[in-house]
């Protein structure tokens, strides 16, 4: 089965993670397909938009923790499938738009903080559980999201691992709204941007991101360094462990 379902609608490319046995749990191979999905959408010019999605009741689950349990499986430098495509996020040049169902767990939520648009269903639940892990933020997130709801909330949202639901994420400013209907909803915002002369689409976004887009990449080099040497830790290796037998029940 293709993990990874990429369809064009027009000039809008639709991105959607297809594991939905296992609420759309990013692998290695899924990280690989993201990052060659992004990759090539830059390059094409008849592609305008990006949407992503997941398949069946969830957004992702986030990484697979199989992976990081299995320690021949450990991204060990920056060149890792997952360290790809959050830079490929970091730097798309064009609209990036999400549309979230059910669980938003870690790179699910960090990944929302680089879309330009995002809209979520009433079940969506938001989560960034590194800390509990016993790993640090990504995505460059421990930068972003103060930057957006505060120190003090980020704080709290970072260092308890709470879930907040989508009426939360509305509020500060995490998602555009609440919708029944969230893929829907972003496709036909997607076409709208679709529309637009591509050049100013373009360009508008890059100045948008001026303030902080260099900022952002340094701080997602020392988080990927943190975090490469914290997948490495007797303490979140046992963190998995622990996770993985409460699923085994």
């Amino acid at each position: 089965m293709n993990e990874i379902l990429t369809t064009r609608v027009g000039a809008v490319l639709s991105v959607q993670l297809n594991r939905p046995d296992k609420k759309n749990a990013i692998n290695t191979g899924m990280y690989t397909a993201l990052n060659n999905a992004l990759v090539e959408a830059a390059q094409d010019f008849e592609i305008r938009v990006v949407v992503i999605s997941g398949v069946g009741e969830s957004f992702t689950a986030g990484n697979d923790i199989f992976d990081f349990a299995n320690t021949e499986e450990l991204p060990m430098d920056e060149n890792a499938p997952g360290f790809q495509f959050i830079k490929s996020l970091h730097n798309f040049p064009k609209p990036l738009v999400a549309a979230v169902t059910g669980s938003a767990v870690g790179i699910g939520t960090t990944m929302l903080l680089h879309c330009d648009a995002a809209y979520a269903s009433q079940s969506a639940r938001f989560t960034l559980p590194f800390v509990t892990l016993g790993l640090v933020p990504e995505a460059g997130s421990s930068f972003l999201l103060p930057r957006l709801v505060g120190h003090l909330r980020a704080s709290e949202i970072f260092l308890t691992g709470r879930t907040f639901d989508a009426a939360e994420a509305a509020e500060m400013g995490l998602i555009n709204k609440v919708v029944d209907a969230p893929f829907d909803e972003a496709m036909k915002v997607a076409e709208i941007i679709a529309e637009q002369p591509p050049t100013a689409i373009i360009n508008t976004k890059a100045l948008l991101k001026s303030s902080n887009h260099a900022a952002v990449e340094v701080v997602m080099n020392a988080e990927g360094e943190l975090f490469r040497l914290a997948l490495q830790s007797d303490e979140a290796q046992t963190a998995f462990m622990r996770f993985l037998s409460r699923k085994a029940k």
